[in-house]
Formats: structure tokens, C-alpha cells, sequence
């Protein structure tokens, strides 16, 4: 059992360096200007907005092998401050993750309510 421990603390520790490379969180998208776009920058922006998603899936499900791994080697009887730190690390650029979402979300939402309020002739 302990050298199942080891390896795991091995896989979380020597990751860490490599998280970079593997896991790579996506750059958020440009969104159009909602009051000064026209109907096919919206499309575009909407476009950008789900490839945004579906990346950003993928980036946590890369993070989460990583992150399961921590957790099991941190609940071990001496996990040591460079695990605990790790674990934080991971646990903290998921989150960021899911937060960055969220909110390229909300401001592609602001902007078609903007390009809604410009154009009352586009909307049905």
C-alpha cells in the first residue's frame, strides 16, 4: 500500500512541472461589441463562445486524472507542503477555469442584449 502511495505522490509531483505542456488552459475568446456588430460577428462570436466551452472541457478533464491523483496521495499520512501545494494549485486552475466560462458567458450575453437593443429589426 505504501508503494502504491509513493507512485502516486511520484505521478503528482513529477506532473506538476508537466501540467503546463499537458494541460493547458484555453485563452478566452474575442467577443464582438454587441452595440456595433453585425449579425454575422454575433454568429462568429457565438461560434467562439461554444469552441470556448468545448476547450475548456477538455482542460479540466485533462486536469482531473491529476487532481484525483493529489487528493489520494494527500490523504496519505505524510503528504508533505509540495503536495498540499499541488493539490491547491490544481484545485485553484480548475476553478479558474469554470469561473472564466461562466463569465465569457455572461459578457457574450451582455453583448447580444446590446446588439438586440441596436438592431430591433434583426430580432423576432
Amino acid at each position: 500500500m505504501n508503494y502504491i502511495k509513493l507512485a502516486l505522490i511520484g505521478l503528482v509531483l513529477g506532473s506538476t512541472a508537466s501540467i503546463a505542456d499537458d494541460c493547458t488552459a484555453p485563452p478566452s475568446p474575442t467577443l464582438p461589441d454587441g452595440a456595433t456588430a453585425t449579425m454575422e460577428q454575433m454568429l462568429a462570436g457565438q461560434k467562439a463562445v461554444k469552441a470556448y466551452q468545448a476547450v475548456n472541457t477538455d482542460y479540466r478533464a485533462c486536469l482531473d486524472p491529476l487532481v484525483t491523483a493529489a487528493e489520494v496521495a494527500a490523504a496519505g499520512d505524510s503528504p508533505g507542503p509540495e503536495l498540499t501545494n499541488t493539490l491547491a494549485q490544481l484545485n485553484e486552475d480548475y476553478n479558474a477555469s469554470v469561473s472564466s466560462e461562466e463569465q465569457v458567458a455572461n459578457d457574450f450575453n451582455e453583448a447580444l442584449r446590446a446588439y438586440k437593443k441596436a438592431n430591433p429589426a434583426d430580432v423576432d
